[in-house]
């Protein structure tokens, strides 16, 4: 019995990039979103008959986040012991040999993971506040608030560079 008679494939190989990019967002690993994309789309394909015809790829965005978000929750971040004490800070420039892309990549994964959610549906996948909050479940007031705080926190940790050298407070 197939689900979706053919729908379902082709929705996923129209989509599945752009949803692997925003797997990849918000894993920060090309092998982890893989991973993430495939366990939504394994669960989200028996229900497809459903869902195909409203709005299935938000139906599919909402599932990434919140499979993402279950991961993130279940992962263990504790202290990782090194064998010897590194030496004291210098005048190294953390950001010298990373280009721009890496390092937005790394601010964006350092975030907590609602307001990354928030930013990569807001800002890479052009969402609106509405529909992003539509997605994520909670209100519009909420979408802004974490956006505010995302990109406060973005701001504070890429280089100066980034925004010519000027930045907005």
């Amino acid at each position: 019995m197939d689900p979706g008679d053919g729908d379902f494939e082709a929705f996923v190989a129209a989509r599945g990039p752009r949803l692997l990019r925003m797997a990849w967002l918000l894993t920060g690993d090309a092998h982890l979103a893989e991973d993430l994309l495939q366990s939504t789309l394994a669960k989200v394909w028996p229900k497809w008959p459903r869902i195909a015809g409203d709005r299935p790829e938000a139906y599919v965005r909402k599932s990434l986040v919140h499979l993402h978000a279950s991961w993130w929750r279940r992962r263990w971040r504790g202290e990782l012991p090194y064998g010897e004490v590194p030496d004291a800070a210098g005048t190294f420039d953390a950001y010298a040999e990373v280009d721009l892309e890496q390092s937005l990549a790394a601010a964006v994964r350092a975030l907590p993971v609602r307001q990354r959610a928030v930013v990569v549906l807001r800002y890479f996948e052009d969402l609106s506040v509405d529909d992003t909050a539509a997605t994520l479940g909670c209100t519009p007031g909420t979408v802004k608030s974490q956006s505010a705080r995302a990109l406060r926190s973005l701001r504070a940790a890429l280089p100066a560079s980034v925004e010519g050298g000027d930045r907005c407070g």
